[in-house]
């Protein structure tokens, strides 16, 4: 009998142990791990480097507030504003947190207050962040919704055009939809989609909670598009399962974000901000990011030779960031896969979307190829 609210469809394992791309359940049983925590453990799990800060962290001071300079943060924040077009950051615990800060720093700054989001996105479950969400099972059951957004389609400029008045604060999405089905923008959409923002005083905000750190091949999806955000969103992989999300921003919202404007009381803290740092120094290395890149192509190219069956429709993605489209429900197959060994997710109900550690290894990548093959 658990005393824990059932918000969770659990799968029948209990991890015991966890080393890179390995997970070991408490029946010893081990499991190739392409889910990475949802995406968060881009360096796979226990990572010694990571661990090695984190411990040296906790052995001088776990929490101050942010009433105190925390120097792990500042050194963190530099880390982001070198590797991103944003000047400034805000820290807080997770991705929806960092949509929140995101929403109001673009509300605050043009003193408007629509946000035109996309169906199929997916952003959080804060209230906020769910009603920017433009899926109709993640509204279901809580009432109206935050009545500011509005949702375009996805890769249709005509769409957004369509949205588009003189209380429109900004337009945020994701480059590449994740749990919306593993969906790239298209380049074109992008660079269009950015000229109109600047045309008509609409902030840009890229969610990369998913996408970023490394797990596209470049320090941040965007990098793919030819545009320069106003905002970008961090979370997941940045404390590779440490909570901590960052607000990335232009030098232009400084001013919205002054004392007293926003807050956290956990938001940067120094265990997270030692963790993130510790990730970064991995993650932001060009080779580091081209090994990623490499066997991402490598990765795409297996998945196409092998996964042959009538039953797969599409594989797309960009990296490490790769969703299998089906032409059926596809839960069935990820229960035989955990009973294979093998972890993957779902992204809708006919997308098995793959995101194993940054640092999976090539025998890895061809022994998960085999796997999805068989069950396939």
């Amino acid at each position: 009998m658990s005393s824990i609210f059932p918000t969770y469809a659990r799968w029948d394992v209990t991890v015991q142990k966890a080393d890179g791309a390995i997970l070991v359940d408490t029946n010893d049983k081990e499991y190739l791990d392409f889910t990475s925590g949802i995406g968060v453990c881009n360096l796979g799990h226990n990572h010694p480097t990571v661990k090695e800060k984190v411990i040296e962290q906790l052995d001088q001071v776990w929490h101050v507030s942010n009433l105190f300079h925390i120097p792990t943060q500042e050194q963190a924040a530099m880390m982001l504003t070198e590797h991103t077009c944003g000047d400034y950051v805000f820290f807080c615990n997770s991705g929806a947190e960092g949509n929140e800060g995101a929403i109001k720093l673009a509300r605050k700054y043009t003193g408007k207050w629509k946000i035109i989001s996309f169906k199929q996105s997916f952003h959080g479950r804060t209230f906020g962040s769910m009603s920017a969400t433009g899926q109709d099972k993640i509204h279901e059951g809580y009432g109206p919704l935050l009545p500011s957004f509005e949702y375009a389609t996805f890769n249709d400029i005509d769409s957004v055009k369509s949205l588009v008045d003189d209380q429109v604060a900004a337009v945020m999405i994701e480059v590449i939809q994740g749990e919306g089905g593993v969906h790239p923008a298209d380049p074109v959409f992008m660079e269009a989609l950015e000229q109109l923002c600047q045309e008509n005083g609409i902030l840009l905000i890229v969610d990369e909670v998913q996408t970023g750190i490394g797990r596209t091949g470049k320090a941040f999806a965007y990098e793919h598009y030819n545009i320069s955000p106003d905002i970008i969103v961090s979370a997941k992989g940045l404390g590779n399962g440490f909570p901590i999300g960052a607000v990335i921003g232009k030098e232009k919202l400084k001013e919205a974000f002054g004392p007293g404007s926003h807050g956290s009381t956990y938001g940067g803290n120094p265990l997270a901000t030692a963790a993130a740092s510790a990730v970064m120094s991995e993650v932001f290395r060009p080779e580091f990011l081209k090994q990623v890149e490499e066997n991402g192509h490598y990765f795409m190219k297996l998945l196409t030779e092998k996964l042959t069956s009538s039953f797969v429709k599409e594989i797309k993605g960009k990296g490490l960031m790769i969703g299998i489209e089906c032409t059926g429900e596809v839960g069935p197959l990820l229960t035989q896969m955990r009973e294979e060994g093998f972890l993957a997710l779902s992204a809708g109900p006919n997308v098995i979307r793959l995101l194993p550690p940054l640092t999976v290894t090539k025998d890895q990548l061809e022994k998960a190829a085999a796997i999805l093959a068989d069950v396939l």
